[in-house]
C-alpha cells in the first residue's frame, strides 16, 4: 500500500473582465487584501472570445489575470469562488447587475484548473455548488488545450501569461523552470 502525500500548495490565478476599466484598481485591491502581495498581474486583454457576457456587460470588455505570492492549499478553490461570487455582488451596480466577472483557477506544473457554479460532463464537483473545470494541461513544454477548453484560453497570449506564471510557482516549489 503507497503512502498518501499531501497535495503541493497551489498557485492561485484570478482572471476577471470588466467593462468599465475604473473597476480594475478596485477589484485588484479587495483581492489583495484578501489572498496578500500580487505577484502577477497581465496587461488589459481584449475579451472577446464569446459573445456569452454580451447582454449581461455590454461591448468593449477587457480582462485581466492576476496570481499571487503566497501559494494556497489545493482544496481552496471551492471555498475562493465562493469569496469570489460575493465581491461580484459587492461591486455590482445599485441594480444588482454584476458589473465584474471573477473566475478563480488553481495552477500547478501540469495544470489549470477554473472554478465554476456550472456543471457539464468534463467538471469535477468539489462543494459548496462549485465545479472544477479542468481548463489546459501541461505537458512536452507545452500547455495543451481540451475540446471543452475556453477558445480565449487557447490563445497563445493567455498561454504565455500562464506559462510566465507557471515559472514563478514553479521556483517556488523549489523545481525550477
Amino acid at each position: 500500500m503507497q503512502e498518501r502525500a499531501e497535495p503541493e500548495n497551489v498557485n492561485l490565478v484570478v482572471s476577471f473582465f470588466t467593462g468599465n476599466p475604473s473597476l480594475f484598481a478596485d477589484t485588484l485591491k479587495t483581492l489583495e487584501e484578501r489572498f496578500g502581495h500580487i505577484e502577477f498581474l497581465s496587461e488589459a486583454i481584449d475579451f472577446n472570445g464569446t459573445g456569452y457576457y454580451k447582454e449581461e456587460f455590454g461591448a468593449g470588455l477587457k480582462r485581466k489575470l492576476v496570481s499571487f505570492e503566497r501559494l494556497i492549499p489545493a482544496d481552496g478553490l471551492a471555498a475562493i469562488k465562493i469569496f469570489t461570487d460575493g465581491l461580484e455582488k459587492t461591486l455590482s451596480d445599485g441594480n444588482g447587475k454584476r458589473r465584474v466577472n471573477i473566475d478563480p483557477g488553481i495552477l500547478t506544473l501540469e495544470r489549470f484548473v477554473l472554478a465554476t457554479r456550472k456543471n457539464f460532463t468534463h467538471r469535477v464537483y468539489i462543494g459548496s455548488n462549485v465545479y472544477a473545470d479542468l481548463t489546459l494541461l501541461y505537458s512536452k513544454n507545452n500547455w495543451r488545450a481540451l475540446e471543452w477548453t475556453y477558445p480565449d484560453y487557447k490563445t497563445e497570449r493567455m498561454m504565455n501569461i500562464l506559462t510566465s506564471i507557471r515559472t514563478r510557482y514553479a521556483h517556488k516549489i523549489g523545481r525550477g523552470a
